[in-house]
């Protein structure tokens, strides 16, 4: 087995993993730069390299080749398995892990996105004579709950129709739709209940009893123009960390796009990533923010490290990386129909013949076991039983934990009504003020 060489890391490491370190500030021992935020390959632990190599036999009695299966295990500082682990490979969606982990880096976890909603002509008698703009500013969960609040907003300014056109600037998006036309159809849509089709109406019909439907009619069309106007309504988005968790849950790509775009791009992504997690920089290769084509590749390893950077960043603000990803046995989304342990966390990713599958399994004597898997090869469900049966393998090895482990126990909501879609408390009154 190999540890870390910082007995400060490995405190910090320790903490993470449910074993205290009393007098140690966890948080500004990994903050400083130079220091790893990764195990060094070496000797793997001998039971689990055992549990590994079978795993990997039953993959080559498929016809699986073994070298392009990368797998990744440690817990806290110390390497359990290894094969091709810091070998960068097509990792599909785990590309997200390092969306999440810059776009925290850059914004925070409590950062709001702004939408601002702005009329050119005054209101009279429950008209806004002129056109209603939505200036936006690259929110990537704005969808239909959002534009239903905006709605009631501006029902109880006294708003009820809009003689012109609906303005929409190119960086506003809805139901993360990447075309901002689109997007504005979407929200005339949403603040007229008479031509409210499927979608809209079943989503409304999941809101909370009492719900007012808005009701703004707009005349003219969807255009597509600069900020102008004088401003109605700030509409604050849910905060980052809640925006992540829906983007990892269901994997959206055009969410996570939307988010790598406003980091800087793929590059900055990466570069990002790879220095918050401490990784060489050659085992995270991104064109994108989703992980959509072969060319996004990132190591087993790298993505271990980034799911530790990320717990590292969220210790402070007391939330968790199951605040921020899917946990097994809680949530849908990519996990339905998986057999993953309970009260894992994890991120999943799929190829045409990519199945990959990171994040942290809880254990009774090893605490958290953080690994990726990455899988090539045509038989993609196939993949999936396999990765299922080794964590659950692993978990028999390593015993069920007795209670939950606070490290990965997700703190949401903290505040229900604040984080919760089409929150009304997040659109402020501007006019006159």
């Amino acid at each position: 087995m190999l540890t870390l060489l910082s007995s400060g890391l490995l405190s910090v490491w320790l903490d993470m993993a449910g074993v205290r370190t009393p007098g140690l500030d966890a948080f500004s021992l990994v903050a400083g730069p130079g220091i790893p935020g990764f195990v060094i390959a070496g000797d793997p632990e001998p039971a689990t390299d055992a549990t590994l190599k079978q795993y990997l036999q039953s993959l080559v009695a498929k016809g699986m080749v073994k070298d392009t299966q990368g797998v990744w295990i440690q817990s806290a500082s110390t390497l359990l398995a290894n094969n091709q682990g810091t070998v960068p490979l097509p990792a599909a969606s785990l590309t997200k892990i390092a969306t999440s982990l810059a776009a925290l880096e850059k914004w925070g976890h409590a950062h709001q996105f702004e939408t601002f909603v702005n009329a050119t002509g005054p209101v009279k008698d429950g008209v806004l004579q002129g056109d209603l703009v939505i200036a936006g500013n690259s929110d990537p969960f704005f969808v239909w709950e959002e534009a239903f609040a905006v709605g009631n907003a501006l029902n109880k300014m006294g708003i009820k129709r809009v003689t012109g056109n609906l303005i929409i600037t190119p960086n506003f998006s809805m139901n993360a739709e990447p075309d901002p036309t689109t997007s504005g159809e979407h929200f005339k849509q949403a603040l007229d209940p008479s031509i409210w089709e499927e979608d809209a109406a079943f989503v409304f019909s999941s809101l909370p009893p009492g719900t007012p439907k808005p009701k703004v009619e707009i005349a003219g069309t969807v255009k597509i123009g600069t900020v102008g106007g004088t401003p109605l309504l700030r509409h604050r988005s849910l905060p980052l960390a809640e925006i992540l968790r829906q983007m990892n849950v269901y994997s959206n790509n055009e969410m996570a796009q939307m988010l790598a775009d406003g980091v800087g791009g793929a590059n900055v992504v990466k570069e990002r990533a790879a220095k918050a997690a401490g990784v060489p920089p050659e085992e995270i290769q991104l064109i994108n923010g989703s992980g959509l084509g072969q060319e996004n590749r990132v190591s087993p390893r790298a993505a271990c490290a980034m799911f530790m950077a990320i717990q590292r960043y969220l210790q402070p603000s007391h939330l968790t990386i199951a605040d921020l990803f899917p946990v097994s046995g809680q949530d849908g989304g990519t996990l339905d129909y998986r057999h993953i342990p309970p009260a894992s966390v994890v991120k999943t990713g799929t190829l045409w013949d990519v199945s990959a599958l990171a994040g942290v399994l809880p254990t009774r004597t090893h605490g958290i076991l953080y690994f990726a898997i990455i899988n090539r090869g045509a038989d993609v469900d196939g993949f999936r039983t396999q990765q299922d049966k080794l964590l659950q393998r692993l978990q028999q090895q390593w015993g069920i934990p007795l209670t939950p482990i606070a490290a990965i126990t997700p703190k949401h909501p903290i505040h229900p009504d604040f984080t919760s879609a089409g929150a009304a408390n997040r659109n402020e009154v501007l006019l006159g003020g």
